[in-house]
């Protein structure tokens, strides 16, 4: 299959040094366990309903709900990875064209390349504007520690030129290869875990010995953090929770350096989850959301006093300010610290997640290249590293203009990653739907891996995608401005993509759909 040559064969030269820890790493540094809570809390505590009333408080049901979600979405990749270890960068694009001309019947091979270009698009709209969500998620970091230390505000043109360097830093990383992304990886998810568990711990202190007391709290009980209280506050909070969760398949794009990929790779893509969702964020945010009082205080954009959850919503970095009330009153006056050392380690696992994206969405794109169905600048190999350097910098490129619309505001950081979100729910949906293509009437499949669990995923995610698009349409006027940026860059990119295909397809006589070609194969 033409695919399957151009991709394979595009990856010579590449070693195979990652092992299930390597594989494992390099996903959960994207899922990034830990730094999430502190990015996104303030997107979650200030999210509402369209009628205007907060649903903050299904935050936590809302990530259950996108922890089920992913893990049916994990499933079917994982299925997919053990029958194709072949894959090498192609990841996603490979599996979807593999499940068509791998079919006996050959008149299913004449979808193959929709399905491949379809899946394409939909990694891009995930894969490419996820790291210009995280340079903006860093530039507003970095504008909260700025604040803090001086008292003064970051400029607009300041938030964007911190946002070009740390895309140009990150993007210097990535092109040096996947070995010492590895080595980063490791370090920065050991570190963000032991100091977040940490906070949790403490903060979970907090609420059990009522230190500062007496405190009014936001949630009556445990019992309250845990339940949904309302149909539309749960889907609210799970299209905008599933970016903490996402990152489990990037380790399907490194298959041609991993050893063994029919081993590794399917048990790297499920552990990563469930040591970021099932272990990491649903115990955070539980602590979290335990201690949160009217202790914490804040001034929102009308200059009104606001406590607790409102004051979350109100602030930049929720996290940061709970902190401080932790580390005075927990553990003798030192929140200032607590704060400033749990930032740091966030700041690094901001560099971790968006190098680990950078590093997937080059392969992708590399593979596509390779096939011919993208520019083919973006197909060559660094001849030291061995990594996809074009596409790596054409990457950053897009990530700076994405950060430059975040950092604006916190309905543009809201849009962007609706749009990444978008992407993510589209591209997990198509990996059910190629699960189900895949092993369709298959000897010896299962019928809960392959039918049951890709089936009810295919559901969820596109139940997701029609979540996005009825809530915020409906909602108020910063919804509708955050789904207006979302729907934007969904469309653009769908716009370039099928200019590109089509004259592509001109140029070179190849139907979009129609006869696969077939060529000389060769596993990486």
């Amino acid at each position: 299959m033409e695919g399957a040559q151009a991709q394979s064969s595009g990856t010579t030269g590449v070693k195979q040094t990652l092992g299930l820890t390597g594989a494992t790493v390099n996903a959960m540094a994207l899922i990034a366990p830990g730094a999430f809570l502190w990015i996104t809390y303030q997107l979650q505590a200030s999210a509402a309903a369209p009628n205007g009333t907060s649903v903050a408080k299904d935050m936590w049901p809302g990530i259950f709900l996108a922890l089920i979600i992913a893990m049916l979405s994990a499933i079917s990749y994982s299925e997919l990875a053990r029958r194709y270890p072949e894959a090498g960068f192609g990841s996603c694009y490979y599996f979807a064209e593999k499940a068509f001309v791998d079919r006996e019947n050959a008149e299913h091979h004449k979808w193959a390349r929709l399905a491949k270009i379809i899946t394409g698009w939909a990694a891009h709209l995930y894969y490419w504007v996820y790291p210009g969500t995280m340079v903006a998620f860093m530039a507003t970091l970095v504008g909260y520690i700025y604040n803090q230390v001086t008292g003064n505000t970051m400029s607009f043109t300041a938030l964007i030129v911190f946002s070009i360097a740390f895309a140009l830093l990150t993007g210097a990383i990535a092109v040096r290869g996947i070995t010492g992304s590895t080595v980063t990886a490791a370090v920065i998810n050991i570190i963000q875990l032991m100091t977040l568990i940490g906070f949790t711990i403490l903060a979970i202190v907090y609420r059990l010995t009522d230190a500062g007391g007496p405190n009014k709290w936001t949630f009556a009980s445990p019992s309250d953090i845990l339940l949904p209280h309302s149909f539309q506050g749960l889907l609210i909070q799970s299209t905008l929770a599933i970016l903490i969760l996402v990152g489990f398949e990037s380790c399907t794009a490194l298959a041609a350096e991993t050893k063994d990929p029919t081993r590794n790779i399917p048990r790297a893509v499920i552990l990563s989850l469930v040591i970021q969702g099932a272990f990491a964020y649903l115990f955070e945010y539980f602590g979290a959301n335990l201690m949160l009082s009217d202790k914490l205080t804040g001034v929102d954009a009308h200059k009104a006093a606001v406590t607790g959850m409102d004051a979350a919503a109100a602030s930049s970095a929720p996290i940061g300010d709970m902190a401080i009330v932790v580390g005075n009153t927990v553990l003798h006056s030192i929140g200032f610290g607590l704060m400033i050392t749990i930032a740091v380690t966030v700041v690094i696992a901001l560099l971790g997640t968006t190098l680990s994206c950078i590093n997937t969405a080059a392969r992708v794109s590399y593979a596509m290249s390779k096939d011919r169905e993208m520019p083919e600048l973006l197909g060559m190999l660094h001849g030291k590293f061995a990594s996809p350097a074009r596409a790596i910098w054409a990457l950053m490129i897009v990530s700076c203009v994405i950060a430059v619309i975040g950092v604006k505001s916190v309905v543009g950081l809201t849009g962007i990653t609706l749009a990444s979100n978008f992407g993510t729910f589209a591209l997990y949906g198509l990996t059910c739907l190629w699960t189900l293509v895949a092993f369709a009437g298959e000897p010896g499949s299962s019928f809960v891996k392959h039918k049951v669990v890709p089936a009810l995923g295919l559901v969820a995610n596109v139940g997701m995608l029609v979540s996005i698009i009825y809530l915020y349409i409906i909602g108020g006027a910063d919804s509708k401005t955050e789904a207006y940026i979302c729907f934007g860059i969904a469309f653009a990119w769908a716009a370039v993509s099928a200019l590109y295909v089509i004259l592509n397809s001109v140029r070179r006589g190849h139907p979009l759909i129609g006869k696969v070609r077939r060529a000389n194969s060769g596993a990486a």
